[in-house]
């Protein structure tokens, strides 16, 4: 088949058109689909990948996360739904643990819904966190210091990196803009992921909270591999092949009620 730039081009736009709704697309597929050849596809990814619509993964594509606005913005999105991610969470706290809460507009639910009265070690690095905790006299609360990234909400540059080097965590909840069970966990500002790899190295135990809008999505900096969480909680909703697919990688899935609206 003769690959005219007309005929590209309307292919590149319905390939785009997928990754804005949120799918993940396979290089064999699309070549057989379209009657091209998977040279022709893997073109079209490049080009795609080039105007920032999507990240390239061995096979084919990946939607980048729709979590690269700033935290001011995400706070206010998804908000029932994140809640009940939070509710999920919060039974894997015990008494008397040193936990961390790491930036991010879903760990920053977890605020309102600590337990009271568990003699709680609370450590964080972020702004919002911190501020929403301040007036607890039930659990200490430590800031990570260090220059404010606004983006992110929080402190994530060197200093704030050299202070986790103080710490052992027995859960550290942890924020990340995109998860795929392949290619893992990813984020969109190199000095985030950087404290998010840190944080992994320092805790006994992870827990992640990721919204749908997160799941079989990329972003441009590795965080880590899912075997490196110990508890993931999804949506009551999540697709069920994402599911079944973090199951399939040894992944310990908590699955939220739906939100109160």
């Amino acid at each position: 088949m003769h690959d005219s730039p007309a005929l590209s081009l309307g292919r590149r736009q319905q390939i785009a058109d997928r990754l804005a709704r949120g799918q993940a697309v396979v290089a064999t597929a699309l070549a057989q689909e379209f009657g091209v050849s998977e040279d022709a596809v893997r073109r079209d990814l490049r080009a795609l990948a080039q105007e920032g619509l999507c990240q390239r993964v061995y096979g084919g594509a990946l939607p980048l996360s729709p979590a690269s606005t700033p935290i001011e913005v995400r706070s206010g999105e998804d908000a029932a739904r994140k809640r009940a991610l939070a509710r999920a969470a919060v039974a894997l706290i015990s008494k008397g643990q040193t936990i961390f809460l790491d930036t991010g507009s879903t760990v920053l639910q977890l605020t309102g819904l600590l337990p009271r009265d568990f003699g709680l070690r609370v450590v964080t690095n972020s702004l919002p966190a911190a501020a929403a905790l301040m007036t607890r006299d039930d659990l200490s609360l430590i800031l990570i210091g260090g220059r404010v990234n606004p983006s992110v909400g929080g402190c994530v540059d060197a200093r704030a990196l050299a202070e986790l080097g103080r710490f052992r965590f027995d859960l550290c909840f942890l924020g990340a803009c995109a998860l795929s069970a392949q290619n893992g966990l990813a984020g969109f500002d190199m000095d985030d992921v950087d404290m998010k790899r840190r944080l992994l190295e320092v805790s006994s135990a992870t827990a992640l909270m990721m919204t749908n809008a997160k799941l079989e999505t990329s972003a441009p900096f590795a965080i880590g591999p899912i075997s490196d969480i110990a508890h993931v909680v999804l949506e009551h909703d999540a697709p069920s092949e994402v599911v079944s697919a973090l199951r399939a990688r040894g992944a310990d899935l908590r699955i939220a009620e739906a939100p109160n609206f």
